[in-house]
């Protein structure tokens, strides 16, 4: 069960990473038009995904075998590099960047122009992704 979760949300991360990268370049590429249904179901998608790989991820998080280093070793986590960046720094991180596209959609909502729904979209899932991309385990992420 647990590799398959790990696969799973291993490679739900690209679908992820590419929805948000084109959230991203949507809001700056039509910013100077009216905000429309196309807009907002991207900006939707991306909202949608990314929480998918949140619920993904604590599952993952709750099953796997690191899970029990806490128990064997307590405070030591934290003085181990790879211990700390999975059990601490990449769910922290990575739950932080996904409040903050809620937040984003949440907030685009609220706006009445079109430039501002954009310029939310554009702050909001940007700090998101660069969230995400800065706790990515690359070292042990899938590879075609």
């Amino acid at each position: 069960m647990y590799d398959t979760i790990k696969n799973l949300h291993s490679y739900w991360a690209f679908i992820v990473l590419i929805i948000l990268i084109f959230a991203v370049v949507n809001a700056i590429l039509r910013s100077k038009k009216t905000y429309d249904e196309r807009s907002f179901r991207i900006a939707l998608f991306g909202l949608i995904v990314s929480h998918i790989q949140l619920l993904i991820g604590l599952i993952l998080y709750f099953v796997s075998p690191l899970f029990d280093l806490w128990s064997s070793m307590g405070g030591e986590v934290m003085k181990n590099a790879d211990a700390r960046l999975n059990l601490v720094e990449h769910p922290i991180i990575n739950i932080l960047a996904i409040v903050l596209i809620t937040i984003g959609f949440s907030r685009h909502k609220k706006k009445a122009e079109s430039n501002k729904k954009y310029k939310t979209i554009l702050i909001f899932y940007s700090l998101g992704l660069i969230l995400l991309l800065s706790r990515i385990p690359w070292d042990v992420w899938p590879r075609f």
